[in-house]
């Protein structure tokens, strides 16, 4: 096989781009977040030796595998500004002025997708292993399967009776794990009682808020009780909130509730 100067030299590009990347990653270790979902991959991913100050949301939010004591700012450009970091991670669509401000008085900024699709999950772990010192458990986590299909349908029930139908991560997570969405239209749908009643889902999935709300009074309606049953631990789980190579093991538990 000839290998002609042009694409040795596109190798070659490629390959000085990677060592470039791997380089800068290795050079950082004051990290400062400023978001939720970013707090979580570091929590997740990144290397334990790293100086790390998390956002404020992190207690907010608590988790069963939350560590205490981790360090945390008050969202503040000034005291941002004290903790000298090498890299501000964030999210998409959290803290714009702030991420700006930052990037004009001269620190590095990252700025991490919200995923649309399951593919987007490989995407975003790879920009966050470009950026972070990264361990092991990240590679690890970015393997899943497609589970085979069984015909069950499953409605993804959120709050003020509106269901997560077609085009959306929520509905590749259903379709992976070996589901059928309830839910035929596109976006996020509110949904009909009677159509419910008389033609209902296989399963419901829906969490419940810890205090009186009045979002889960559709959930609690008295025609729909024998259909939804009792919320579940799997909806209310984090990994919904945020997308990430987490995703990947909440297929798997999908795919195991539907063959029980």
């Amino acid at each position: 096989m000839q290998i002609t100067r042009r694409g040795l030299f596109l190798f070659a590009t490629a390959l000085l781009l990677a060592l470039i990347s791997v380089a800068r990653a290795s050079t950082v270790n004051r990290i400062v977040s400023l978001d939720l979902c970013t707090d979580w991959m570091l929590l997740q991913y990144a290397r334990h030796d790293l100086q790390i100050t998390y956002s404020p949301l992190l207690y907010r939010y608590p988790n069963h595998w939350l560590p205490a004591g981790k360090p945390v700012h008050n969202g503040t450009l000034e005291q941002i500004l004290t903790l000298h970091p090498d890299l501000v991670l964030s999210g998409e669509f959290n803290a714009s002025l702030l991420r700006k401000r930052l990037q004009q008085l001269g620190l590095t900024v990252k700025t991490l997708p919200l995923p649309q699709q399951l593919e987007g999950i490989r995407q975003l772990s790879q920009q966050f292993a470009d950026s972070v010192p990264a361990n092991r458990q990240l590679v690890q986590a970015l393997s899943y399967k497609i589970h085979p299909a069984k015909g069950k349908s499953l409605l993804l029930l959120g709050a003020n009776g509106v269901g997560t139908g077609r085009s959306t991560l929520e509905n590749d997570i259903i379709e992976a794990s070996g589901w059928r969405n309830y839910v035929s239209r596109n976006g996020f749908v509110r949904l009909d009682l009677e159509r419910l009643v008389s033609q209902p889902p296989d399963a419901v999935l829906w969490s419940k808020a810890t205090s009186a709300s009045l979002a889960n009074l559709f959930a609690q309606h008295t025609a729909l009780a024998d259909i939804i049953g009792e919320p579940s631990e799997l909806a209310a789980s984090w990994r919904w909130q945020c997308p990430g190579p987490w995703t990947f093991q909440l297929i798997d538990e999908l795919a195991q509730w539907k063959d029980h």
